[in-house]
């Protein structure tokens, strides 16, 4: 099994932006989209519903007053029944981009929790800016895009304030220790098949490794190597269903120099070995 690659469903296009409504993309039918990613920002607000969302290899059921925000590349599935109401919000970086640091922040913090479940009150006030947008879409007067972006700043204000994560903790030098840990996880990211050892990346953050691993705790839960294996996993993940190769290969990919190892490894943190993650996929 490989996993789809989807692009942005606008006919055109041009603006790398979409906005449907739920109810519109629904059409009275209940959904059931196999494991697919995107190209592009996904997000879902779900104002009434239910169901099941799958966002790399982690399941969250769907219910009332819920918003699911995925990056590029991220793996996901989704069940939602045809009586869900509500928004999904679909664009490119080179549409809604940041043009100062404290945005940037913003949008990274906002990007980095793919679910939340929020009070009434808040998600109403949510909701209405996804309704403005839907609006300005709609109709495309002059500016509309300007005015679409204006509002997207303040959707993801709105959406920090009071936000919670199942996966991450609010942490009192929000600022600081957040712009850290973003600063870690791109370097993650990016650094995850090179292996490097936790003093490596502290060091490229300017920090200590006692520093790091307060930080990753405050922030995420988990020391630095949790975090590094947790990538690991992910990244291997991906691998076994996005494409053919055998598992060796993949091991290879990843940095692993043994296979027998990175069968263990892969066993140790899922339970599983690769073969057989991939096979319950097909």
């Amino acid at each position: 099994m490989e996993i789809p690659v989807r692009q942005i469903s606008d006919t055109d296009r041009i603006e790398l932006f979409n906005i449907r409504t739920i109810e519109a993309l629904l059409d009275g039918k209940s959904i059931n989209h196999d494991l697919h990613r995107h190209t592009y920002f996904f997000i879902l607000a779900i104002r009434n519903g239910s169901g099941k969302h799958e966002i790399d290899f982690i399941d969250y059921p769907v219910g009332d007053h819920m918003i699911f925000i995925l990056r590029p590349g991220q793996v996901h599935q989704l069940n939602l029944d045809k009586n869900s109401r509500g928004f999904l919000m679909e664009f490119n970086s080179e549409f809604y981009f940041q043009t100062d640091t404290a945005s940037k922040q913003r949008f990274g913090k906002a990007t980095s929790k793919s679910f939340c479940s929020l009070a009434q009150l808040r998600f109403d006030r949510l909701y209405d800016i996804l309704a403005a947008i839907h609006t300005e879409y709609i109709h495309k007067q002059a500016g509309y895009s300007d005015v679409i972006r204006a509002n997207m700043d303040i959707f993801f204000i709105e959406y920090l304030r009071e936000s919670k994560s199942p996966d991450q903790r609010r942490i009192t030098s929000f600022s600081y220790e957040q712009e850290r840990f973003e600063a870690f996880q791109e370097l993650l990211e990016t650094n995850v098949v090179s292996h490097i050892p936790v003093i490596r990346y502290a060091e490229m953050l300017g920090l200590s490794v006692y520093q790091l691993n307060r930080i990753a705790k405050n922030v995420a839960g988990k020391t630095v190597s949790e975090l590094i294996n947790d990538q690991l996993i992910l990244e291997s993940k991906r691998s076994l269903l996005a494409t053919l190769s055998q598992v060796k290969d993949i091991a290879y990919s990843l940095g692993f120099e043994d296979v027998s190892y990175f069968i263990r490894f892969f066993k140790k943190h899922t339970g599983s070995s690769p073969e057989a993650f991939r096979n319950h996929f097909k």
